[in-house]
């Protein structure tokens, strides 16, 4: 959910356009624009309570991911931005209709990631509704926060403010962690890793930081996305073997259709067991799609293999760290393959 690159360059590359080019720019300009040090903003008398508490906890978060998790310790996210919309900006990925492969864009600098990124909702959805009109999967969702990879400073934006205080502290270990290892072409390496670091972080601040309240829900909020994560990992599984296999496409799309409804089958089952429950509801209006599974197999497809890598150097981050950098300096083949083996068995 959450890294974009900006290349504020005009100098452009393969098919990439001058105004996407401007809108990021112009995007990233003004939320940098609107940032205000965090204790202007607690020092001004109009600032209301709530968000007072939230930017303190905010400090407190920022200054433990730097002392105990060994992140970066630098001007980010110490800085806030208020916004006038619900997300930074919004992501559109898009795959074939028999692919699990997201379509791949390439940046100056910044190399190719599956997904692009606008600060307007009404374009993001443009773009979305005529990828679609071409029949591919579209997965459009918005994005809370990004990281720059310390390019830029980046400011604690309002639309991560109102979380409570374990998601908030995911998202903030989770975009510094980008700052610590990026590899160029490879979002799956770049996500997963950040997606790591996030959890094992999370792991030991719950300990020491959290209530007993916040750890408990946390850990029922949690155990719920992982239910849905797995049933929807084992779709894209079965996807993947069908469209693989010999079968003509009309087939393979009539079978699509079937794993897809079984998934949200399986979906309103958990919901009947948790009429509380909310998470990922989008994805089941009414099923996911390839893009919505190519999405979420870039984030946490080589998860398992990173927190056995961080258990094996003794769950010391430095350490994962100076590891993980070896990883992303060795040529594409060879990191997938040190990876794979770190899986766990099925």
């Amino acid at each position: 959910m959450r890294l974009l690159i900006l290349c504020l360059s005009l100098f452009l590359s393969g098919c990439q356009t001058v105004g996407y080019y401007l809108q990021a720019a112009q995007g990233h300009a003004d939320l940098q624009h609107r940032a205000r040090p965090i204790e202007a903003v607690l020092a001004d008398p109009a600032t209301p309570a709530p968000l007072q508490q939230q930017l303190r906890s905010a400090q407190a978060i920022r200054r433990y991911a730097s002392v105990q998790i060994g992140l970066p310790d630098n001007a980010s996210y110490t800085r806030y931005s208020a916004l006038d919309r619900p997300y930074v900006l919004w992501n559109v990925v898009t795959t074939p209709p028999l692919s699990l492969l997201p379509q791949q864009h390439c940046f100056l600098f910044a190399g190719c990631v599956s997904y692009r990124g606008y600060f307007d909702a009404e374009s993001a959805r443009r773009v979305a509704q005529q990828a679609a009109a071409e029949g591919q999967d579209v997965f459009r969702y918005g994005v809370p926060a990004y990281s720059t990879l310390g390019w830029f400073d980046d400011p604690l934006p309002s639309t991560i403010i109102q979380y409570d205080r374990p998601t908030l502290a995911r998202l903030i270990f989770h975009e510094l962690a980008h700052q610590v290892v990026y590899v160029a072409d490879d979002s799956t390496f770049n996500e997963a890793f950040a997606t790591s670091v996030e959890l094992e972080g999370l792991t030991r601040w719950l300990a020491s930081e959290a209530t007993a309240d916040e750890r408990v829900q946390y850990l029922l909020e949690d155990s719920r996305h992982q239910a849905v994560q797995q049933l929807l990992e084992d779709g894209r599984q079965q996807l993947t073997t069908l469209y693989q296999g010999p079968l003509s496409d009309a087939e393979k799309l009539q079978q699509k259709q079937q794993i897809q409804q079984q998934m949200a089958d399986h979906y309103q089952a958990l919901r009947t067991r948790w009429p509380d429950y909310r998470g990922y509801a989008q994805w089941f209006q009414p099923y996911p799609n390839n893009a919505q599974l190519a999405t979420l197999a870039t984030y946490q497809r080589w998860v398992p293999a990173f927190r056995q890598l961080f258990a094996q150097n003794g769950s010391d981050f430095s350490r994962f760290y100076s590891a993980v950098k070896a990883l992303a300096q060795l040529p594409a083949p060879q990191r997938q393959q040190q990876l794979s083996a770190l899986l766990p068995a099925p």
